[in-house]
């Protein structure tokens, strides 16, 4: 019991730094520069987003107190009650479940429609990919060499 009481905690304190992170860039990209009609289309999507962050946030002060509510349980003088733990745990875990889910698809949104300023990614994946390629062509060309010398050696 007291080993998935910790587990519980682990994944709270997890998603909830995850949920305070990405809240606070999407809370950054919304108060930046606008200058064009393009970015009110911006704006109406970004608040909409910050309202599904904030409706995980509720949720998640929802685990927070199934966390407390199974740890008032486990304290409990005349012993927990084992329905009262199950239903708080199975709770908790769809919980979790619903808000990373939800997170996974404003992560995606957000990489999909707005790239982060100064992110290389893109350029470099591409770069590594080009430079694989060329070591493979030189590598073909080495061999192709070494078959032409192997056969004039030969004639």
């Amino acid at each position: 019991m007291e080993c998935s009481i910790y587990y519980f905690y682990c994944q709270m304190c997890r998603y909830f730094g995850r949920l305070i992170r990405f809240k606070s860039k999407s809370m950054a990209s919304q108060f930046g520069p606008r200058t064009n009609s393009a970015n009110s289309m911006d704006s109406q999507g970004q608040n909409t987003s910050l309202q599904r962050l904030h409706h995980v946030e509720k949720r998640v002060v929802r685990v927070l107190e199934l966390a407390g509510g199974v740890m008032d349980e486990l304290s409990n003088p005349t012993g927990p009650r084992v329905e009262v733990v199950n239903n708080h745990c199975r709770e908790f875990m769809q919980s979790i479940k619903d808000i990373q889910v939800t997170l996974r698809e404003e992560i995606k949104s957000a990489c999909e429609y707005r790239p982060f300023e100064k992110c290389d990614y893109s350029s470099r994946i591409s770069n590594e990919i080009c430079c694989k390629k060329l070591e493979y062509v030189m590598k073909q060309l080495d061999d192709m060499k070494q078959s032409i010398e192997r056969y004039d050696s030969s004639v």
